[in-house]
């Protein structure tokens, strides 16, 4: 099975380290930016509780740590 580039990540060992820029409590979702400037909504439930301004480490669209300030 081939993902059609370099890297797939689905099946990448890694994460890519975002800022919270905005919450929705009720959805589970925060609204997170990379170092990139890109946007992007990610699932927040491994990790809740979150804050704006935190550094969540991020997988296919899931939070699935903390990580360091970037």
């Amino acid at each position: 099975m081939s993902c059609g580039s370099d890297h797939c990540v689905t099946c990448g060992d890694d994460g890519e380290p975002m800022t919270v820029v905005a919450i929705d409590d009720e959805r589970g979702l925060a609204l997170c930016t990379g170092d990139d400037g890109k946007r992007i909504t990610v699932e927040t439930a491994l990790v809740d509780p979150v804050a704006v301004g935190e550094v969540l480490l991020v997988h296919a669209g899931t939070a699935i740590a903390f990580g360091a300030p970037v």
